[in-house]
């Protein structure tokens, strides 16, 4: 089990966390939306649940609730920045589909 982070993703969420003054680490889960079904989710975490799972990539605490691990399990967030376009992306091992918007995916 692992949720990895690129250099550029770790970068900016420490970024995000320098800025932001406190917090634990950046949560990272999945809810339903979109039309594929499943959709991630990022925020900033103050406190560790008990069913919570870390995972410390380049000096990123990355926490995931047990219902969505089963769905990201593996994946690398990677940031990326291209013309006026940014944010995080998700290599998912375990998505079959994406919708077209790439807001979205189904396992």
């Amino acid at each position: 089990m692992a949720i990895t982070l690129t250099s550029k993703a770790a970068e900016r969420m420490n970024d995000y966390l320098a800025n932001r003054g406190s917090g634990v680490g950046v949560r990272l889960s999945v809810q339903t939306t979109g039309c594929s079904g499943l959709g991630y989710n990022m925020e900033f975490v103050d406190a560790v649940n008990e069913d919570d799972t870390t995972f410390d990539d380049k000096g990123v605490k990355v926490i995931v609730d047990a219902k969505s691990l089963i769905y990201i399990d593996g994946t690398e967030v990677d940031y990326q920045k291209e013309g006026l376009n940014e944010g995080f992306e998700f290599n998912n091992p375990n998505s079959k589909a994406e919708c077209g918007c790439g807001e979205s995916f189904t396992v």
